[in-house]
C-alpha cells in the first residue's frame, strides 16, 4: 500500500457535490491518497491519524484542482498545416483550401504515409505536453485514415501511446470524419458500417460521427451510430459546428453521451439535449483558431445542459493542447464564469466520457490532481498563457 498526503493546500477544488458549477472549495485544506485514489480530503486541522503516514507534499498555500479531463481530441496525426493556417489568416476560406488539396485530406495523406512508430511518437510528445499542463485523461479519435486498414492502424497507435503515457487515453473510432477523397458518400457510409466498424470496434470505446455540411447527413449519422451500438460502442456526435443540420436533435434521439462543438445550436436543441442527458462538449479553441463565432455556452449552461470543455487538439483547426487556455477562452469568449469553466474542464469532461471515478477530489476517486503555482483556481482564466502548473499527480504519482 502506497500513501501520499498533500498538506498546506491554500484552496482545494473538490467538485464534491457533483452540482454543475459548484466547485466545493475548501480553504486551508489537505488531501490523502492511498493506492492511487483519494482516501480523504478536507480541512487541514482534521487530517485523520491514519493519513499522516507515508510521503508528504507541502503545497505551501498553492491551489489544488482535479486533473483536467480533455474529452475531445484528434491527437494521432502526421504532417504540418501551419502554411494552411497562414493562408486562412491572409483571407482564404477553409473551403477554398480544401478544394485546392489542403484541409483534412492533406493530414490524411501525411498520416497514411507515416509509420506507426512515427504516429505513436508524435502522440506521446503531445500527451507529454498536455500532462505538464494539468491534463490527466484524454479522449483520442481516429479519423485521419478513412480506409479500414488506416483507421485500424490509428487506433492501434492510440492504444500503443496509451500504454506508454501515465495519462488515461480513451479511444474513439471516427471513421466517419469525412468521406475519403473521391468517394461516393453513400458508398463510404456502407464501408464504415459494413467493414470499418467490425474491424475497428474492438480497439475503441466510442464511435463519433461528423454530422455537418460537407461531411455526413443526419440520416448517415443515425445509421452509423445505430451500427456502432450493435458493436457495443458508446456514441458521440460532432454537431452543429459549421451550420445547423439537426445533429443535436439526433444526439438526443440516439442517447449520445455527448454532442460536440454546437456553434449553431438553438434553444430548442438545448432543451432536447438537457432532456436526453446529453453532455454539451464545447471547443472554444476551435472557434478561436478559425475566427468564428463561439458556441453559445452561456445559453447552454442556463438551459440546464451539462457542459464540458475540451481542446479539440488537431493539426488544422485547433492546434491547442492546453486546457488552462481553453478554460480562459470559455470565460472570456463564451461567457462562462471561472467556476463554471473549471467545473466543465474537470468533472464536466468526466461526465462527457461517462467516467465516474475522476473529475472530483473525494474518497474513492482517482487521485488525478493539478497543483497550481498560484493561490486560487481563479488564476487559470486570469492569467491565460501562463504556465501555472507546479506539480501534476496521476493516480497518486507525480508525473
Amino acid at each position: 500500500m502506497t500513501s501520499l498526503l498533500l498538506t498546506n493546500i491554500g484552496e482545494l477544488v473538490t467538485n464534491g457535490s457533483g452540482v454543475p458549477g459548484d466547485l466545493g472549495v475548501v480553504t486551508d485544506a489537505a488531501a490523502a491518497i492511498v493506492d492511487g485514489r483519494i482516501s480523504w480530503a478536507g480541512l487541514a486541522t482534521e487530517i485523520p491519524d491514519e493519513s499522516r503516514e507515508g510521503a508528504v507534499i507541502d503545497c505551501e498555500g498553492r491551489a489544488v484542482i482535479p486533473g483536467f479531463v480533455d474529452a475531445h481530441t484528434h491527437l494521432v496525426f502526421a504532417g504540418d498545416r501551419s502554411a494552411e493556417f497562414a493562408r486562412r489568416l491572409r483571407g482564404e476560406s477553409y473551403e477554398e483550401i480544401l478544394a485546392a488539396g489542403g484541409g483534412i485530406h492533406s493530414t490524411v495523406s501525411a498520416t497514411r504515409e507515416a509509420t506507426i512508430d512515427e504516429l505513436v511518437d508524435g502522440a506521446l510528445t503531445r500527451l507529454g505536453r498536455m500532462a505538464r499542463m494539468g491534463t490527466t485523461t484524454v479522449e483520442v479519435k481516429s479519423g485521419y485514415g478513412l480506409t479500414t486498414a488506416d483507421e485500424r492502424r490509428i487506433l492501434e497507435a492510440v492504444a500503443a501511446a496509451g500504454m506508454r503515457t501515465p495519462l488515461d487515453v480513451v479511444p474513439t473510432f471516427l471513421g466517419a470524419h469525412v468521406p475519403d477523397r473521391g468517394a461516393d458518400r453513400a458508398e463510404y457510409v456502407d464501408l464504415v458500417v459494413e467493414e470499418m466498424l467490425p474491424e475497428c470496434a474492438p480497439l475503441a470505446e466510442w464511435c463519433d460521427v461528423f454530422c455537418d455540411k460537407g461531411a455526413f447527413t443526419v440520416d448517415d449519422a443515425r445509421r452509423i451510430l445505430e451500427a456502432a451500438r450493435r458493436h457495443d460502442l458508446g456514441v458521440r456526435v460532432h454537431a452543429e459546428q459549421l451550420t445547423h443540420t439537426g445533429a443535436a436533435f439526433l444526439a438526443a434521439e440516439v442517447g449520445a453521451a455527448s454532442a460536440d462543438h454546437l456553434d449553431h445550436v438553438t434553444r430548442e436543441d438545448a432543451d432536447a439535449l438537457r432532456s436526453a442527458g446529453v453532455v454539451a462538449t464545447l471547443l472554444p479553441a476551435a472557434s478561436f483558431s478559425m475566427r468564428a463565432a463561439q458556441a453559445p455556452g452561456r445559453m447552454l449552461w442556463d438551459s440546464g445542459v451539462t457542459v464540458a470543455l475540451a481542446t479539440d487538439c488537431n493539426p488544422g483547426t485547433s492546434n491547442v493542447e492546453s486546457m488552462p487556455f481553453v478554460v480562459a477562452l470559455a470565460c472570456l469568449e463564451m461567457g462562462l464564469t471561472p467556476e463554471e469553466a473549471v467545473w466543465a474542464a474537470t468533472l464536466g469532461g468526466a461526465r462527457s466520457l461517462r467516467l465516474e471515478d475522476r473529475g472530483a477530489v473525494k474518497p474513492g476517486a482517482l487521485a488525478d490532481l493539478a497543483i497550481l503555482d498560484a493561490p486560487s483556481y481563479l488564476h487559470i482564466p486570469y492569467r491565460p498563457g501562463t504556465d501555472l502548473m507546479w506539480k501534476v499527480i496521476k493516480r497518486g504519482e507525480v508525473t
